[in-house]
């Protein structure tokens, strides 16, 4: 099976379910949109994380997506450090159908440090009820690295390679600068890392041929079983579409057959404890 480590679907901005921000993304991308999108490239099912930057922390959104799309969508929500109930919202999401994970931000604009209390607070929690924690670092690993380290019965998702992505094209000239900081965090038990948005760090056009070299120092030194492919979509829009987060993946002759169906799928069933149902 193949499954999408990250995906965003959102409708479009109305009064009903207003966005926060206007991000440079598609008027709407229903869940309704996404998984046609999947089923035209193979894609059998994602994790569809609730998008902060329109939604914040509310994931209704989400939760009626995965609720007409049972056997396509696990579902996670970003959860806020500045609520003192955030276990109890944690609580209450593990009893929600569908859900798979919680999301923390923690860029560096965040200005939030490894000994903040809420992240404490939500890393607790988490571990509790048996949640992994998507953790969005970039820019900030050193911070990601320190509340790993601190919190080590927890389990850690790194989002997009840990490293900062472009939202519009070109890639900037040096897009792995961060890498060697990305492979000293595979030291982490408690951490596996998605490889999702890579297209986006390429700097050559599709299928992006100056990706692998850099992923596969990333493999080597994390592992595939820890290594969740992704596409970011739709994120990514601006830089590559839906089939081209995919099909470089399922053409390349880097991976072997194993390699493949551990990174775009294996990994991301077994980090989530989910996986898509097939008819």
């Amino acid at each position: 099976m193949i499954i999408d480590s990250q995906v965003h679907a959102y409708e479009a901005n109305t009064p009903k379910r207003p966005w926060h921000s206007v991000p440079n993304w598609p008027p709407h991308v229903t869940g309704d949109e996404m998984v046609a999108a999947m089923d035209k490239v193979g894609v059998d099912g994602a994790i569809f994380i609730s998008s902060f930057s329109m939604y914040q922390y509310d994931a209704s959104y989400a939760v009626e997506v995965q609720r007409a799309h049972p056997d396509r969508f696990g579902i996670v929500k970003p959860v806020n450090p500045d609520d003192r109930a955030v276990a109890e919202v944690i609580a209450e999401w593990k009893r929600t159908p569908g859900t798979v994970g919680v999301r923390i931000m923690l860029p560096k604009e965040s200005g939030r440090g490894a000994d903040d209390p809420g992240l404490d607070r939500i890393l607790r929690a988490a571990a509790q009820q048996d949640f992994p924690v998507n953790i969005l670092c970039w820019g900030n690993l050193e911070v990601g690295a320190a509340l790993i380290d601190s919190h080590p019965d927890t389990r850690f998702i790194i989002d997009h390679l840990g490293i900062v992505q472009p939202r519009t094209p070109p890639a900037p000239p040096e897009p792995w600068a961060d890498l060697p900081k990305v492979l000293a965090l595979a030291k982490r038990p408690n951490a596996v890392i998605k490889v999702s948005g890579a297209c986006t760090l390429s700097r050559a056009p599709d299928p992006f041929p100056d990706i692998w070299d850099p992923l596969a120092r990333l493999f080597d030194a994390w592992g595939f079983e820890r290594c969740l492919w992704g596409t970011d979509w739709t994120r990514a829009f601006a830089v590559v579409n839906y089939a081209q987060g995919v099909e470089p993946f399922l053409r390349t002759d880097r991976l072997s057959a194993s390699e493949r169906a551990m990174l775009m799928g294996g990994a991301c069933a077994k980090a989530y404890g989910w996986s898509p149902r097939k008819a």
